[in-house]
């Protein structure tokens, strides 16, 4: 009895602590019941393809999969519409410029040593690149209403677009003339660099950390063996030289480093190396978003961006718990009515087998979705099927003459083996799942499988501790209150 008791208050300390962790870490909701962003996505032919295979678009589809990961959105969905689009739900985020600017860019890294005898040409670019930076973080700053900005010379924006050789478009806004000198003069830094000695490909990993100053941020690379091997080539080729490193992504220059003369025996070794670009936090933390998901095969256009407000949100929860609280019911009634007092006490189980779950939910989290809260409610409905193994078995025991507390403990052994089977089954589908699935496939052999561990935790713990202690009142303890007075044989009745 003792030990029963005690089993007892171990259940009531994680219903109570159940309780606390709903209380105090909300359920996370998808976006057909909070809202959030969708966005489609276009995946376009490039070179020699000249149709877009079902192939080519499960590899760019598996690439923005583990970039969306790299954002941090929770249970985001991504699937295919059609032979050459995508759809991508982000629930929760009411802002998709940022994913669409992340997801839309291919993130094609090149490492390129610059042209010999390129020097000068090199060095007015880079100052007229410098010079239309800062004037276009002054603008940002302006625009922003930062006291930090100052009032920009109109003459001397148009001299620095003069000597681009960029003609701005009528009616342009001086940020936009900005933009359009920026990316000329990227274009320009670009010629001047021989082709690609390494790219992306060769990459293992990438991260980021703040430069020793403090003032920006940089993005850290490490290379596999023949990436590093050829990264040390490349440097150095060019040390000492007086010729830059660039470091160009999707056909724009990101940065340009210098190799010192120290370099020039072996070169940088050590397959690593760090991209220096005065990245704000996030500029930084998106590039390492990008070049860890790696580059796109084919290239990408958003071709349609919503922002979609949950209007049935509210409406959606409230049927799913009114569909909830009635199929427990009907559950309740027909285990009362087919195992009686059993019954009574697998409903009480399977109210904290419905806590248990939901705490989980909120703590993980699982980001619940329509589809998601409908299998919560048809969860409650397989869970009480340990318990029906467990009192058919008790029942059979009773009718061959057994006690009452011989037949209950005869009852939990003879079903322990089929319900480890059936459970060990259900989390080898569960692991199946999540390694070959993504999304929502993912999102639902999580919630299964903590669905199997806590079933099996509900029928073996909770309804035995429940039972064997009502089993201590005298009262409890008849036979009629498990079997009906006719099935049962004539000693025990």
């Amino acid at each position: 009895m003792a030990r029963q008791q005690g089993w007892f208050a171990l259940i009531l300390a994680l219903a109570f602590a159940a309780g606390a962790v709903l209380a105090s870490f909300p359920l996370q909701l998808g976006l057909d019941l909070r809202g959030g962003s969708q966005l489609t996505l276009q995946v376009l032919p490039a070179g020699a393809i000249q149709r877009v295979q079902s192939e080519q678009l499960e590899a760019v589809k598996d690439v923005l999969d583990r970039r969306i990961n790299g954002l941090g959105v929770s249970e985001s969905t991504l699937q295919t519409i059609g032979d050459d689009q995508l759809l991508l739900q982000l629930p929760g985020e009411q802002d998709p410029s940022r994913a669409a600017k992340v997801l839309g860019t291919t993130a094609l890294l090149e490492f390129r040593a610059q042209k010999p005898g390129t020097e000068q040409q090199m060095s007015s670019l880079l100052k007229l690149k410098r010079q239309a930076q800062a004037v276009l973080n002054l603008r940002r700053s302006k625009d922003q209403g930062q006291t930090q900005a100052v009032d920009l010379d109109a003459d001397g924006l148009a001299q620095l677009l003069k000597d681009a050789g960029v003609s701005a478009p009528a009616g342009s806004t001086e940020t936009e003339q900005l933009e359009l000198l920026l990316a000329a003069v990227n274009t320009k830094i670009v010629d001047l660099y021989e082709p690609a000695a390494l790219t992306g490909k060769d990459l293992t990993g990438a991260g980021r950390q703040q430069n020793q100053a403090g003032s920006a941020w940089d993005v850290t690379l490490s290379f596999n063996t023949e990436g590093g091997r050829k990264f040390a080539q490349l440097t150095q080729s060019i040390a000492g030289s007086g010729r830059l490193l660039g470091i160009v992504l999707d056909g724009r220059s990101i940065s340009e480093a210098s190799v010192g003369p120290e370099f020039k025996p072996a070169g940088i070794s050590g397959g690593a190396a760090s991209i220096t670009g005065n990245f704000s936090a996030e500029e930084a933390r998106d590039l390492e978003v990008q070049l860890r998901g790696g580059s796109l095969p084919l290239p990408v256009e958003v071709i349609e961006q919503r922002t979609i407000g949950a209007t049935l949100g509210s409406e959606n929860v409230q049927r799913s718990l009114q569909a909830a609280l009635l199929g427990l019911a009907l559950v309740a009634v027909f285990m009362v009515v087919v195992y009686r007092l059993p019954g009574v006490v697998a409903v009480v189980a399977l109210a904290l087998y419905a806590l248990f779950n939901l705490a989980m939910y909120a703590l993980i989290p699982v980001t619940l979705t329509l589809p998601g809260i409908a299998g919560f409610i048809l969860s409650i409905g397989i869970a009480v099927d340990a318990n029906v193994l467990i009192f058919e078995r008790v029942k059979e025991e009773l009718r061959r003459g057994n006690t009452l507390i011989r037949s209950i403990d005869a009852g939990f052994s003879l079903a322990f083996s089929s319900i480890l089977d059936g459970h060990i089954t259900g989390l080898i589908s569960c692991v199946a799942l999540f390694a070959l699935g993504t999304g929502l496939v993912k999102g639902f052999a999580v919630t299964l499988g903590i669905g199997l561990v806590l079933s099996l935790f509900t029928a073996l713990t909770c309804t035995r501790t429940l039972l064997r202690l009502l089993m201590g009142y005298p009262a409890l303890r008849r036979s009629s209150y498990f079997l009906p007075q006719s099935q049962l044989p004539a000693q025990a009745s």
